[in-house]
């Protein structure tokens, strides 16, 4: 029995250790980041990945940093180490202890969006099909030698969500399908085009900003690009208010970018910079919850008004 090890920490990974215990395979070990504080109360909250290894009585590990700390991993020998979304870059002595080696089931089409954000990203940047590349491991971020890939369309009703759970279910079922080719050495890997790398660094504050002078399409894919987390967002009235949901508005508007043009039953219409218009659909208020844009109006009641501008 082939001892495997697997390192992955959020949401995403979770199927893909799912899917390595359901193919019976032997997981001596999880790896994962360490609890942390959550929500306004701060409270100790164990990784996705953690909670699923105790559910099947799989031995965890947390180190702060894996650099400084991987005894645990060497004491157990395995023939393959597994990640998924883990956070952390292996070191080389680590990458070097496994016979089969460490692969990583990332959420890209490498060397496309290499990095910790490749489903906001290509969400973001209008990508029409992303997917899943599983790949050898490489002290360089996301370089590593191709082994595997599946592509996905992106339609415009997705958000980073549906992305994401799409993809965690791809990544899972290309990782069950490359499992038993590694072990069985029918694997030709594949060196990535360096030129053609692309990078998803983690989100800044900064692009949670809706600049209504971008075009139409760009405000639209930067709303689903930043749904369910971490949320583009705008000012009203000197006050932060969250976008959550939108969808576009083809009508030509001759409104300067950030303007209301309309306020209507079905949402909010803004002007954006090439005379088309954005209709705000879900938002949030500072200090209030995520509302619709129909019960937000009628909060306001008169107090919304067509030709006030977002942003300021």
């Amino acid at each position: 029995m082939k001892k495997v090890i697997f390192m992955g920490t959020p949401d995403f990974a979770v199927p893909v250790l799912e899917r390595i215990l359901e193919d019976g395979y032997l997981v001596e070990l999880v790896v994962t980041q360490p609890d942390r504080p959550k929500g306004r109360k701060k409270t100790m909250t164990p990784p996705s990945v953690k909670v699923a290894a105790e559910k099947n009585n799989i031995p965890v590990f947390q180190p702060e940093k894996i650099k400084d700390n991987f005894e645990p991993i060497q004491a157990i020998e395995p023939d393959l180490i597994v990640t998924a979304a883990f956070g952390q870059i292996l070191p080389k002595e680590l990458l070097d202890i496994p016979r089969y080696g460490c692969i990583n089931v990332h959420a890209s089409l490498l060397p496309e969006l290499r990095g910790g954000a490749p489903i906001h990203y290509a969400i973001l940047n209008g990508h029409q099909k992303t997917g899943i590349t599983i790949m050898y491991m490489a002290e360089k971020l996301d370089a590593g030698d191709i082994i595997s890939q599946s592509e996905v369309k992106i339609t415009e009703q997705d958000d980073v969500g549906s992305l994401h759970d799409k993809l965690s279910v791809i990544g899972a079922d290309l990782l069950s399908d490359t499992i038993p080719k590694i072990f069985n050495e029918q694997i030709e890997p594949i060196k990535q085009e360096e030129a053609l790398a692309t990078f998803a660094p983690n989100i800044t504050r900064e692009q949670e900003k809706i600049k209504w002078e971008n075009s139409m399409q760009q405000i639209f894919d930067q709303i689903r690009g930043l749904h369910p987390w971490p949320v583009a967002s705008t000012k009203w009235r000197g006050n932060n208010l969250k976008i959550y949901h939108a969808t576009k508005s083809e009508k030509q508007t001759n409104q300067h970018p950030g303007e209301i043009v309309d306020i209507t039953e079905d949402g909010i219409v803004v002007a954006t910079g090439d005379s088309k218009g954005i209709i705000i659909k879900t938002l949030q208020p500072a200090g209030k919850k995520k509302m619709s844009a129909a019960d937000f109006i009628r909060g306001v009641g008169n107090n919304l008004e067509v030709g006030e501008k977002l942003g300021e």
